[in-house]
């Protein structure tokens, strides 16, 4: 009886615990369902917004584009405005390459990827520059854009000032290592602007972004675009970047026989896609792009009207602002009631005054000569005239340096060699051609404005112009075949026409 009473109590339980089981699974697959329904009504909101443009980097031609001039944050790319600066004021002598650069507290706290930089440590600039371009280093980025401007808000400034001048019209930076920052932003069309004048207003530079590693001071350093850079025939730099709010992004460029190809992706979603959608869009460059086109290199940046801020290294603080175009002239103001003066140009005065210069030391230098030739004079004075006797004859006299003219020319004018310093120096039988043009005074405008450009090639050289057929010769001369070679080279680089020219 006992065995047959608890038959029945087993049997419920049984039935109780299968209800219990069925019940908690259609509870669980009802959360399940739910949350899965949550899910799909959530937008990808992560996916960072998507941008590319492609060029031709011989001539600037726009082979494809797509939301190319929507502002987005550049992540890294940051750093290849951060290093132009660079560039450009190691080339100004505002600092040098063996600067040591005192690592600032700030600089030294800023987040990864970074080269590990101590708070009060000193390093080299080339060791920075290598650290940014490579391993893209955080750290040593603001490091950089403390040393010239003093801060990193004043080097902000100044990479927006140089923003404008390269023609970068919708980028705003906010510094200079392009962490995520409110207004912080760029466009795809302006970061293909950066990479192409990297290429060519530095070329001496562009090495550093196609090495796989480097030296960067206290530990050697691998590149963040080694993949790019390994995978890709022909690929040689330049930049990667990544944050949340920017995605992958990527400006790569890549040579193939004549051609160069730069090709800039906004908003990838990891490493490996953003690099297989690079190499589509360089594919698709070098198929539209044309085999043989004439290279057309940027114009210089142009900086009228723009406001120049600039630290001398060692003295933190210090801005001293530089003024690249007169405004106004800074003649005196005439008397009350006085005739006013015609307004002169400024830089034909100074070539002026620098070719009267020129021309007295000439004639001076051409009498001494003559006096020291003459080896005994007795000079008879006689009622009409000077008589001179036992004297040897005194040598021709150099030529004549012609004074230059600042009348209008004339289609009959001469040919005329102009003149403006002199070099007593000698074995230097070559020099360098900038262009000829349709007048003197643009002829003079130009090699001033060279010579000042190029101070520490050209110093000691001769200012010619030479007026042929065609136009007007811009000429540098008495120069060594070395540095004539060395000052066409660093011309080319900044897009400034040069010819060297030999012993005549």
């Amino acid at each position: 009886m006992i065995a047959h009473l608890k038959k029945p109590r087993g049997m419920r339980q049984m039935i109780g615990d299968f209800v219990e089981t069925q019940l908690g699974q259609c509870v669980r697959l009802l959360f399940v369902s739910f949350f899965a329904i949550l899910l799909m009504a959530v937008p990808p909101a992560m996916a960072a917004p998507y941008a590319a443009m492609v060029i031709d980097a011989r001539t600037g031609e726009v082979l494809h584009s797509r939301n190319a001039d929507t502002r987005l944050h550049p992540a890294s790319l940051t750093k290849m405005m951060t290093l132009y600066v660079a560039f450009e004021a190691i080339e100004r002598g505002e600092i040098s390459l063996d600067t040591k650069i005192r690592v600032s507290k700030k600089a030294a706290a800023e987040i990864p990827s970074k080269l590990g930089l101590k708070a009060g440590q000193r390093i080299a600039l080339r060791y920075l520059i290598r650290a940014s371009a490579v391993k893209s280093a955080n750290d040593a980025a603001t490091a950089i854009g403390e040393a010239i401007s003093g801060s990193e808000a004043a080097f902000a400034r100044r990479m927006n000032r140089t923003a404008k001048a390269l023609g970068m019209t919708k980028t705003t930076f906010k510094n200079a290592h392009g962490l995520t920052e409110s207004g912080h932003l760029s466009t795809a069309r302006d970061m293909t602007t950066l990479g192409r004048r990297l290429f060519y207003d530095y070329p001496e530079y562009y090495n550093l972004f196609s090495r796989r590693s480097t030296d960067a001071g206290i530990k050697s350093v691998n590149n963040t675009n080694r993949r790019m850079l390994a995978n890709y025939r022909g690929a040689d730099g330049i930049k990667t970047g990544y944050t949340r709010a920017a995605g992958f992004n990527l400006v790569a460029s890549a040579e193939r026989g004549n051609e160069r190809i730069i090709a800039t992706v906004f908003g990838g979603r990891s490493t490996a896609t953003r690099n297989a959608r690079v190499a589509e869009l360089l594919d698709m460059g070098f198929d539209r792009a044309p085999s043989r086109v004439a290279v057309r290199k940027p114009a210089p940046p142009r900086y009228d009207n723009l406001p120049v801020e600039t630290t001398v290294a060692g003295a933190a603080g210090k801005t001293i602002r530089l003024v690249t175009a007169l405004k106004r002239s800074h003649r005196p103001q005439g008397r009350p009631g006085a005739d006013p003066a015609p307004a002169a140009d400024p830089l034909l005065l100074a070539m002026k005054e620098e070719i009267q210069d020129a021309v007295a030391d000439a004639n001076a230098a051409a009498l001494e000569a003559a006096n020291t030739q003459v080896e005994e004079q007795t000079v008879k004075v006689t009622e009409n005239a000077t008589v001179v006797t036992n004297a040897s004859k005194p040598q021709a006299r150099p030529t004549q340096v012609a004074v230059a003219s600042i009348e209008p020319e004339t289609v009959a004018d001469p040919v005329v060699e102009i003149v403006s310093r002199l070099s007593s120096s000698g074995g230097r039988h070559y020099g360098i051609n900038v262009g000829r043009y349709g007048s003197r005074h643009a002829a003079e405008k130009v090699l001033l404005k060279t010579a000042l450009m190029e101070m520490a090639s050209l110093d000691g050289s001769i200012r010619k112009i030479i007026q042929r057929s065609g136009g007007f010769d811009a000429n540098f001369m008495g120069l060594t075949q070395e540095t004539a070679d060395l000052a066409c080279r660093r011309l080319t680089a900044r897009g400034t026409s040069c010819e060297t020219l030999g012993p005549s």
